[in-house]
């Protein structure tokens, strides 16, 4: 008997879900609001446990083809002084694969040639999702913007502001905001030399990570207020980080006023209680949104989606399996958010002596606290 399933969003984690339960058999349709798949932000990380995932279904080879490898790296402080540096070539010794970094647009373009054919439909917008909790054996329904479906399955992959995650738990509080904001762009490579790094200063972060031959993927986070952005934020980053260390200020200088990308930061600091209700499931942002600051987000929602297409896991299951290791690795980005975001001098230079001397004293310290993260493999 053929089963159908309906997801919900087609970013990273939905596109991921559909491939992934196409691959299992079912019948797949993703719903997508927009009238064309329009990559929000620019680079992404792809640790070993997202390989991994991608690996079970198929597309882990596609993408180790295309994304970059980090080879190296480490921590500065703003005026470019190392605090640690890091081989990150020891990540794929330890995890059996390496950290990679790519555009999101390539990896949304893999994952949307991988749909079955006829599976994506752009500019629909959902209406309302039934549960079908009501009555034994009774589907769920998605209306939408263009008709009703019903379904064996609904993934709801419509992000960090569901609207399905408010109609299967309305008393929820919903996203909490994390007190800074995030900028991301990508330049062409400068002149010289361009060692991956992340620096910190005083509540701020730079990230400066290259992405195949000529391209680099910056990232910014800093101290700020909800909704204080402006018209120029190329303009902003110069005003935050015009005086840190090359190649800072050369890579900021490069922008255009309309080539940054802004985001205060959201996240789900309640846990939900359950990632399901009826026969809805609730995927990636829509379930455990998480800060920026470990690079996790989208390889936890392609986690979701593998362990959702699995043979043996019904919704309880799928719960059961992914609650208490998204809560960890959110947890885990919030308390890397406040390390990061911290203002007082005093414990701005602590932080950075204990930095300093754990890379000294402790060499490796930073691939071990990495292990709970991405060791992950698929259940068999």
């Amino acid at each position: 008997m053929t089963r159908n399933a309906v997801v919900i969003g087609a970013g990273i984690g939905g596109l991921a879900a559909g491939v992934a339960l196409g691959r299992a058999g079912w019948t797949v349709t993703v719903l997508e609001r927009a009238l064309a798949l329009e990559p929000v932000g620019s680079g992404l990380g792809i640790g070993p446990n997202a390989l991994h995932a991608l690996d079970a279904i198929g597309l882990g080879a596609d993408v180790r083809g295309f994304a970059a490898v980090q080879g190296s790296g480490g921590i500065r402080r703003a005026d470019g002084r190392w605090l640690v540096r890091t081989d990150l070539g020891a990540v794929a010794r330890r995890f059996g694969d390496p950290q990679l970094m790519a555009l999101r647009a390539d990896l949304t373009s893999l994952l949307a040639d991988h749909l079955p054919d006829g599976a994506l439909r752009t500019g629909t917008a959902v209406v309302s999702v039934d549960p079908g909790e009501a009555e034994p054996g009774r589907r769920a329904r998605v209306v939408t913007s263009t008709g009703e479906l019903d379904a064996d399955l609904v993934v709801a992959a419509d992000g960090i502001n569901s609207v399905t995650r408010q109609t299967l738990f309305p008393d929820y509080p919903g996203p909490r905001f994390a007190g800074v904001t995030a900028w991301r762009f990508v330049v062409r490579r400068p002149a010289g030399s361009v060692q991956p790094a992340e620096s910190w200063g005083s509540g701020s972060v730079f990230g400066v990570v290259p992405v195949g031959d000529d391209l680099i993927y910056c990232y910014a986070s800093a101290r700020s207020g909800a909704d204080a952005g402006g018209d120029d934020e190329a303009a902003e980053l110069k005003r935050r980080f015009g005086g840190w260390h090359e190649p800072i200020p050369a890579l900021i200088g490069a922008l255009g006023p309309d080539e940054v990308l802004r985001n205060d930061v959201y996240w789900l600091a309640e846990p939900l209680p359950a990632y399901h209700r009826g026969r809805v499931a609730l995927l990636g942002d829509a379930a455990h949104a998480m800060t920026p600051h470990l690079g996790q987000g989208a390889c936890q929602a392609i986690e979701d989606a593998v362990v959702l297409a699995g043979p043996a896991t019904d919704l309880a299951g799928y719960t059961a399996a992914r609650m208490a290791r998204t809560r960890m690795v959110v947890t885990a980005s919030d308390r890397a958010t406040r390390l990061t975001a911290t203002t007082s001098r005093p414990a701005v230079v602590a932080r950075n002596a204990a930095v300093w001397l754990a890379g000294h004293l402790a060499p490796g310290l930073m691939i071990r606290q990495m292990a709970p993260i991405a060791s992950w493999t698929p259940p068999a």
